[in-house]
């Protein structure tokens, strides 16, 4: 089980540029034109890549679209342009190429609904807050809140332990990761540890493990063992997630559909459940893309995003008005139970 997450979490750091221990390496060095750094590209996703089935995508039309268009590029900007284009049909956050002078993204999150604000929870609720490492923390209306902004940003055993025991007699507790892009899945399942007691099956993954588009290994269930002898969140637990939550915040959305006392709240997240990994060009240039496929405790491919279990809305209206109707919701819940 733990080879399981290791592996999790190191093929995230390859898309944060923190790992490139388990790049592929080409055999041999391609004559380093446009047109082979092209098909280097094109014949590794069309073998590796895990959801041209799920998407519907077909990857050999695509060829027809681009492989013109970069054979006909003027410069390297140009060339850059057109393979960024083309890596962007797939819809995937963790499909990106990176180059000395840009690095192609996919930004799903731009046409998401507006429902949320920091600056309204700032001033409308947050009032004196603590800053605990990483995690904002208050006690709202008789209910803890913890708000993590970034899985990037390192969580601490202190810090999860100071968190946990100033609201140990509270009914409850709101994690709040709207927004939050990924980063480290690491930090996810430190939190995730402190709200079982028992080994808990927090998601499930296969890899791609042939040249078919369709060619999976076995389905692999991944069991989380609790932390021992530390403190754990008490009461009912509540995740508020919205569609600007990707990567490893999509994974910790998973993992609390795996977790008895806890649910999610708000609007789905933005999806990323593929376990990135990368490869080399000739021209020096190097890409991301999905390798595994991930699947909540439910068998739900979270690739575009993990259900709640209460959905909320929060308009534009009610920002104006200062009002987070998904965070009242919340405090609500942990309160009543409903």
């Amino acid at each position: 089980m733990k080879k399981n997450l290791l592996y999790l979490i190191a093929g995230f750091l390859v898309v944060f540029g923190l790992n490139s221990c388990n790049q592929l390496f080409i055999e041999e060095d391609p004559e380093n034109s446009f047109s082979e750094n092209f098909e280097v590209l094109w014949n590794t996703m069309d073998q590796r890549y895990t959801f041209f089935e799920y998407k519907k995508i077909n990857w050999d039309s695509i060829y027809t679209v681009y492989q013109p268009l970069v054979a006909g590029s003027k410069s390297e900007k140009e060339f850059f342009d057109h393979m960024a284009a083309m890596l962007k049909t797939l819809k995937d956050g963790h499909v990106n190429l990176r180059t000395p002078f840009d690095i192609s993204r996919y930004q799903p999150y731009l046409d998401a609904a507006p429902n949320y604000s920091f600056e309204v929870l700032e001033r409308n609720y947050l009032g004196n807050y603590r800053i605990t490492g990483f995690l904002l923390n208050q006690e709202i209306d008789g209910v803890g809140y913890i708000h993590y902004r970034s899985f990037v940003n390192r969580i601490l055993d202190s810090e999860l332990d100071e968190v946990i025991n100033r609201f140990e007699n509270l009914p409850g507790v709101i994690i709040d990761v709207r927004n939050n892009g990924g980063g480290n899945p690491e930090n996810g399942l430190k939190m995730a540890r402190r709200m079982i007691s028992e080994p808990t099956h927090i998601y499930s993954y296969q890899t791609k493990n042939g040249l078919g588009k369709d060619d999976l290994g076995e389905l692999k269930k991944i069991l989380l063992e609790p932390e021992a002898d530390k403190p754990k969140f008490k009461g009912r637990i509540v995740v508020l997630t919205n569609r600007g939550v990707f990567s490893a915040g999509s994974y910790f959305a998973a993992y609390i559909r795996g977790i008895p006392n806890a649910i999610l709240m708000g609007d789905k997240s933005g999806g990323g459940s593929g376990v990135p990994a990368g490869h080399d060009l000739p021209n020096g240039w190097y890409f991301n893309f999905s390798s595994t496929i991930g699947y909540t405790v439910d068998g739900i491919n979270f690739e575009n995003g993990v259900p709640v279990d209460i959905e909320v809305n929060m308009s534009p209206d009610d920002i104006s008005k200062g009002k987070d109707p998904i965070l009242e919701r919340a405090i609500q819940y942990i309160k009543t139970g409903n």
